[in-house]
């Protein structure tokens, strides 16, 4: 464990798509079977624009992000666990790549918002699959 010899922490990423709905349920679940934490990572990232039209668009996207990782946080049952929220302006895998340096687990969708919904597994999940520095899950819906 890194965190501490008393806390498992498990660190999943959070964009608003189903199946990350899904990957946090799941990861508050195995964190209180192991008297752990859970550290829920939302980022978001603009490709470079002309900064008159970027500034119309960050606040708008973090109150996006903080409302739907909120709503998110509150639909699990938190109750004697310490859940974390963070929410960074990153390319989201380097942001959970990161997030996850000081964890035992990351767990991520099989796919979040992109446009591919016949892949299997997501270009975000793929790459932190690939460069996490701990165990990861990948969770997939039912059937």
């Amino acid at each position: 464990m890194k965190m501490g010899a008393s806390a498992f922490l498990i660190v999943v990423g959070l964009d608003g798509s189903e199946l990350s709905f899904g990957a946090l349920k799941w990861a508050v679940e195995e964190a209180r079977l192991r008297q752990g934490a859970v550290r829920a990572v939302t980022a978001w990232h603009y490709p470079p624009v002309p900064s008159s039209v970027e500034d119309a668009g960050p606040n708008d996207a973090l109150h996006y992000f903080q409302r739907m990782q909120s709503e998110a946080l509150e639909t699990v049952d938190s109750q004697g666990l310490e859940i974390s929220a963070v929410l960074v302006r990153d390319l989201p895998a380097r942001a959970l790549l990161d997030a996850a340096k000081d964890a035992d687990l990351l767990v991520v969708g099989s796919r979040g918002h992109g446009g591919f919904a016949g892949l299997l597994l997501g270009s975000v999940t793929n790459q932190v699959a690939h460069h996490a520095p701990c165990p990861v899950l990948v969770f997939r819906a039912a059937g």
